[in-house]
């Protein structure tokens, strides 16, 4: 297949899958039903549409931002270049929080809402707040939980942190940006078509840790837990960063990678 040629030769990982995936969307198919239409005669519209989403895939865009949407536990979420596009490692930290009960919960820096908004799916009895810096990441999160069904429970807020935010939860959670400036220029080509403020702090890849550690035990209802993602080789600084705030009981679990992925800890 002459796409999948061109998305190998321009480098790029898992090149027959995405191939399938634009071909698809080009179609208006379920990537799934490919199979059945493999002898359809792609009209011109289609081709045209087709090859250039190719071509914008070889210029390395993410398949998500070409297709407008990404799969993250079990469900599809909208994503534009506003949002961090929700990675599969993330969904640790939705299984860690998902084995505690909780009714309130916070999400910091919630973006496309991925984190927020499963929690919300998979507990009906919960509501949710979801604070973002960004205007333009709480219009796409505001989008998913309406797809979703969980807006009426769902509360967005644009806040630098907890600067704007009111209340006491059961459950803190927050994905920040953790990527260190020195690691920025190595990351995959596609980091460049996603919002940088929610990739990097511009420093040592700890800052908004130090300013979530310090400050959450004022919105945790005791015993509540506060969950964050973390970079692979953060976990013993993020962890100290727990303890020193006065969070007990403070784990870094690891992703199916077997990489410390979240920090977790309890408010007294």
């Amino acid at each position: 297949m002459l796409a999948t040629q061109m998305l190998k030769e321009a480098g790029i990982d898992g090149a027959p899958r995405d191939a399938r995936k634009l071909m698809a969307a080009s179609l208006g198919i379920d990537a799934g039903r490919l199979t059945l239409h493999s002898q359809d005669v792609l009209e011109a519209g289609s081709e045209a549409a087709f090859f250039a989403s190719i071509q914008d895939r070889v210029d390395r865009k993410p398949v998500s931002h070409l297709l407008g949407w990404r799969e993250f536990f079990g469900r599809r979420f909208t994503v534009t270049p506003d949002v961090l596009d929700p990675r599969p490692e993330t969904e640790t930290l939705i299984e860690a929080a998902l084995a505690h009960e909780f009714r309130e919960v916070l999400d910091l820096g919630t973006g496309s809402g991925c984190i927020l908004l499963t929690l919300l799916a998979e507990r009906p009895e919960a509501t949710g707040v979801g604070a973002d810096l960004s205007g333009a990441a709480l219009s796409v999160a505001a989008q998913n939980a309406r797809d979703l069904g969980v807006d009426a429970r769902c509360e967005l807020v644009e806040s630098d942190w907890f600067k704007s935010v009111e209340g006491q939860f059961d459950l803190i959670v927050s994905n920040p940006p953790y990527i260190a400036l020195e690691e920025m220029a190595g990351l995959a080509p596609e980091v460049k078509y996603e919002p940088r403020m929610a990739l990097t702090d511009e420093g040592d890849g700890l800052t908004a840790y130090r300013a979530l550690a310090g400050n959450a035990r004022d919105y945790l209802k005791p015993g509540g837990h506060f969950l964050v993602e973390i970079g692979w080789r953060q976990g013993p600084d993020v962890a100290a960063l727990f303890e020193a705030a006065g969070l007990t009981g403070v784990v870094t679990l690891t992703d199916l990678d077997g990489r410390d992925r979240v920090v977790m800890g309890q408010n007294p």
